[in-house]
């Protein structure tokens, strides 16, 4: 309850040898300033919660770690640039990486997400200055991300689409008219044949990055604004199976749509908030960024004591089919989605088992005095909480727990900090844990 001590125990981290001094694990001296913000917080009318959970465990030895509680971030989209707006499933807002971004960093540091998704953590580290450093192993996230620290201007885009030709194309997927108007569909398949044949030259310029991210982001959706019938949202593709049963059920038929106007107008919002001042941010670092492709245990090309910061969210558990949902996009890039090997464990231990190796990798690139963010969330109906697995997880590897911060938007339907129950279902609050290298 709010105010009172929660006794909770972690699970043991199997073949853990590690000997901590666990007196320490209060937050550091050179944390003191970040957590007299957080407990003194009170920018949207709310006055922090405190609570502080002891009793948990790590090899039979007590672990006491303050948990803080309030809204820390605004939910209004408008909030944030429109540089973000990308779709993408289970993405957090841009705002959680600014709260720490803003606190923990200055300009000209490195802020580094090992799991990037739709690169937002990247973004807005590049858009304040830092030099954004990401890692995925969904080769549609650099695709998604890349772009848009390095933009074009609105008038480069429309000279690069005028020179596609539109009626060259070599494949005609029929399938795909469950989605697609014929006349769009041409205009589909002529714009990826002209990407993948600019790949393969190695031609492909930041301009055409630019096309093929917008393109992907408007290839299924809601609205007039993408390029298909209306179908689910577009941060991801049903099977042609469920979208003949969507096209049934809503008596609906593929409209023609115009694809180079759709790219135009979505890039032209994309790009309104990039005035001479963002662009000049931008250019300042994007030629410094890394963006990897490859597994976040394993990044041998990000240097050792590098990285100022991690705002992460990792995969959860078995909430979310990435490679099912993408199918589509990875059809028009030229992947192949079953070759695309997540990690979405199932069982809570090989969770913990996959993110102590992430965290080992960040231990080794993180400067001293370096902070990881790192976002979870409830899942499976609020039954798993994995701000508790997560912490012996970065213990295990030497980080120290500084304390925990749970973003709360509905403050009269918590009934504890450690059930705050906004929805029924799904993840229902931010919950970070904030790591610290000594």
């Amino acid at each position: 309850m709010h105010g009172m001590y929660v006794p909770i125990t972690l699970p043991r981290m199997s073949g853990s040898h590690l000997e901590f001094n666990f007196a320490s694990l209060k937050p550091s001296q050179g944390s003191e300033e970040f957590l007299k913000c957080v407990s003194a917080f009170c920018e949207f009318g709310e006055q922090t919660r405190q609570l502080v959970t002891e009793s948990q465990t790590f090899d039979a030895k007590p672990i006491c770690v303050a948990t803080f509680v309030n809204e820390f971030w605004t939910t209004k989209q408008r909030a944030a640039s429109r540089l973000h707006e990308i779709s993408y499933r289970a993405c957090f807002k841009p705002q959680l990486p600014r709260f720490f971004i803003e606190r923990l960093t200055a300009p000209g540091d490195t802020v580094y997400d090992p799991f990037m998704g739709r690169g937002t953590t990247l973004v807005e580290s590049a858009l304040l200055g830092r030099i954004p450093f990401g890692c995925d192993i969904n080769p549609l996230s650099a695709m998604l991300t890349r772009p848009r620290i390095n933009p074009p201007t609105l008038d480069e885009i429309g000279l690069r689409l005028q020179e596609i030709d539109f009626a060259d194309y070599d494949e005609w997927p029929e399938e795909l008219f469950v989605f697609y108007h014929p006349e769009t569909l041409k205009q589909i398949v002529a714009l990826k044949k002209f990407l993948l044949l600019r790949a393969a030259a190695k031609t492909l310029d930041y301009v055409d990055e630019w096309i093929r991210m917008v393109a992907v982001n408007r290839l299924t959706g809601h609205s007039t604004g993408f390029f298909s019938v209306y179908t689910l949202p577009p941060n991801q593709a049903v099977s042609i199976k469920s979208q003949i049963k969507i096209n049934a059920d809503r008596n609906q038929t593929p409209p023609k749509r115009n694809v180079v106007g759709i790219i135009l107008k979505k890039s032209q919002s994309l790009l309104s908030d990039c005035d001479a001042e963002a662009r000049g941010r931008l250019n300042e670092v994007a030629s410094r960024s890394l963006l990897l492709t490859e597994a976040s245990s394993s990044t041998f090309q990000i240097p050792e004591n590098s990285v100022s910061l991690v705002v992460t969210s990792p995969p959860f558990l078995d909430v979310v089919d990435y490679a099912g949902d993408n199918w589509l996009r990875c059809w028009f890039v030229g992947i192949d989605a079953k070759s695309v090997q997540l990690t979405v464990p199932k069982k809570i231990e090989d969770w913990q088992r996959a993110m102590t190796e992430v965290f080992r990798e960040l231990h080794r690139m993180l400067k001293p005095g370096g902070y990881v963010a790192f976002e979870v969330g409830e899942v499976r109906g609020g039954k798993v909480k994995l701000e508790e697995a997560v912490l012996p997880c970065g213990i295990e590897v030497g980080l120290k727990p500084e304390l925990i911060l749970i973003n709360d938007q509905e403050f009269t339907k918590t009934a504890n900090c450690w059930g705050v129950n906004n929805n029924a279902k799904g993840t229902n609050t931010n919950r970070i844990v904030l790591f610290r290298k000594a």
